[in-house]
């Protein structure tokens, strides 16, 4: 009798680069903005969308450059 698959059996697909930053690495970043500008009061939600907007674009740069990859093989 063939034994029942388990979840160990099964085969494991590689998990995708993540792209979207995370709640922590946004409030790190606006923070750092926060300092960049100086200790200076100003708009938090600017802050934060502005560096939402700067790791967003980071990522989908990373994420663009993976693709984009080209391999040349030189023959002998």
């Amino acid at each position: 009798m063939p034994k029942a698959k388990t979840t160990s059996d099964t085969v494991k697909k590689p998990r995708k680069a993540k792209t979207a930053p995370t709640h922590d690495e946004i409030a790190a970043r606006a923070y750092q903005i926060y300092q960049e500008r100086g200790y200076t009061p100003g708009d938090p939600l600017q802050d934060w969308l502005q560096a939402e907007r700067e790791l967003n674009a980071t990522a989908a740069a990373k994420k663009a450059s993976r693709k984009t990859k080209v391999v040349s093989i030189a023959a002998a």
